[in-house]
């Protein structure tokens, strides 16, 4: 599914307008229509409940006055609250307005901070509110007594239905103008918006349901924005069921440079997490004083001894066997635990600029690289990178507030420049590839804040990649399959507690689950 801006958003219904003929009223009452079907789903027993309708005098406004129609037609008690004078609606709003004084629906015009004191004992014995006062064109912060009142209906305590996107909220952002509706549930039309999805968007969008209005495919094909929604029937296309005469020599083999003193664990999860996800055969090259550890915490992996610079960290005198070690493996994934000893920064490098097979980095192989990242653009095979939001802002230098406020563009920057495929960690991870194409992930929960998630996932990508898919899709699948684990475990153990080799164990089921449903 798209993910949208409020500009093509807008050029989708422009051109549904004007190429394919469906006129703007029809889509208004498309939309009326079917966010009032949400709305009555979402609250199903509404006897005796007033319900109030703020509104704008725009086309957001216009839903809302659809919404008033369709829900007093059912004998519910409705009251509109115009954020206006009625005078200046015009349009297709207009029309829907005066169809609302045909059924005698109560207008109440708030046109300034003295008609909002005089109504406010009207609006105070509101039971449930609809909010439709901006839409998704507002891109500025909220002021005047637009936002007392949105102050106000926040602070009633009483559930709040947005329409289309949650007033005050920037649509391609996630980021709040000052002041903010919170709602419960959001009814959006014909595709999700960007400031939906992303965080703090996601927190005022309450439960989004997406209503079709009517947008042909092919209008919004033409449009095409290079953003979705990671979906599961979406991974289920990539999923390949596995030839009966399959054997552990046709599945693939990893290698995995890992691991430094204090810090076996995380090349341990990453070698594990590979096979989890289907590896055939997997190599952990560890440091050599450290083997003897890893052996003990891997035993369907291999583990090779490699020389150490120092005690229990990896240099440039492990670089020969690394690469005499590549013949016949499938992928190459580099970084969690591996420290970031000068030695170490030397061998990372070397060995992006010449691995001829794809190669996942993480962790602390993303730190050693850090202000010299056009090493990335010598890379001899494609490359995986899957940075946190604090390694994110060490590989652009800039700060992680910079990258949270916003995350599709620091990933889609990245992977442009660099030709790398993007995986930004976090609450609604970004996946972006080398051709601007962007992906949002919507799977996981906050029990992932907990030390090794990211070692599984790179263990999960790396594992794929060596199976033979595609960065692309090892990267989706990957991210997509950890966080729908995690969501499993918190359904059965609990929000908080799981750890990281859970969720590594929970991976065979989520994919079991995935080809035999696809849910």
């Amino acid at each position: 599914m798209y993910l949208v801006s409020a500009d093509e958003m807008r050029e989708m219904d422009r051109l549904t307008m004007e190429s394919f003929g469906v006129p703007g009223r029809i889509l208004m009452e498309n939309a009326g229509k079917g966010a009032t079907e949400v709305f009555l789903s979402t609250f199903p027993d509404l006897s005796g409940s007033r319900i109030g309708i703020v509104a704008g005098r725009g086309n957001n406004g216009g839903d809302g006055f659809v919404i008033a129609r369709y829900l007093a037609q059912k004998g519910l008690r409705v009251t509109l609250f115009l954020l206006a004078d009625r005078n200046d609606v015009s349009g297709d709003a207009e029309t829907n307005l005066y169809l609302t004084d045909l059924l005698k629906i109560p207008v109440i015009e708030i046109k300034h901070m003295d008609s909002f004191n005089a109504g406010k004992a009207e609006m105070t014995a509101q039971d449930i509110w609809i909010d439709a006062i901006f839409g998704t064109g507002l891109n500025s912060d909220v002021r005047g007594y637009f936002k007392e009142i949105i102050d106000f209906i926040n602070h009633r305590g009483r559930p709040v239905f947005s329409v289309d996107i949650p007033s005050g909220l920037n649509a391609d952002t996630g980021k709040a103008g000052g002041v903010c509706i919170q709602a419960h549930t959001t009814a959006t039309f014909a595709f999700p918006k960007i400031g939906h999805i992303l965080y703090p968007g996601a927190k005022y969008t309450g439960k989004l349901h997406v209503v079709d209005i009517g947008i042909p495919p092919h209008i919004a094909d033409r449009v095409a924005p290079a953003r979705y929604l990671l979906n599961a029937a979406k991974i289920k296309e990539s999923l390949s069921p596995r030839s009966p005469e399959a054997h552990k020599g046709s599945t693939g083999h990893l290698m995995v440079v890992s691991g430094s003193t204090g810090k076996t664990g995380a090349a341990a999860l990453t070698a594990v997490s590979a096979m989890r996800s289907g590896a055939g055969l997997v190599t952990l090259g560890i440091p050599k004083g450290l083997n003897r550890v890893a052996e003990t915490l891997v035993l369907e992996a291999m583990t090779l001894p490699l020389p150490e610079n120092g005690e229990g960290f990896l240099g440039e005198s492990a670089y020969d066997e690394i690469i005499k070690q590549l013949s016949g493996k499938q992928c190459l994934a580099v970084g969690p635990g591996i420290g970031t000893e000068p030695e170490t920064v030397r061998l990372v490098h070397r060995l992006i600029k010449n691995c001829r097979i794809p190669m996942v980095i993480d962790a602390d192989g993303l730190n050693n690289i850090a202000g010299h990242t056009e090493t990335l653009k010598t890379a001899g095979a494609p490359v995986v990178i899957t940075p946190h939001p604090g390694e994110m802002a060490r590989l652009m230098d800039t700060s992680v507030r910079q990258i949270q406020e916003d995350r599709i563009g620091a990933a889609k920057d990245f992977a442009s420049a660099h030709a790398v495929h993007v995986v930004l960690k976090g609450a609604r991870t970004v996946i972006s590839h080398p051709d601007g194409t962007v992906y949002v992930n919507l799977t996981g929960n906050p029990g992932m804040a907990s030390g090794g998630m990211g070692d599984v996932l790179t263990g999960v990508i790396a594992g794929f990649m060596t199976q033979g898919y595609t960065p692309r899709a090892a990267a989706r699948t990957g991210v997509y399959l950890h966080g729908a684990a995690a969501d499993t475990l918190a359904e059965t153990m609990g929000p908080v507690g799981f750890l990281a080799g859970d969720v590594m164990n929970t991976i065979p089921g989520e994919i079991k689950k995935l080809m035999a449903t696809g849910r």
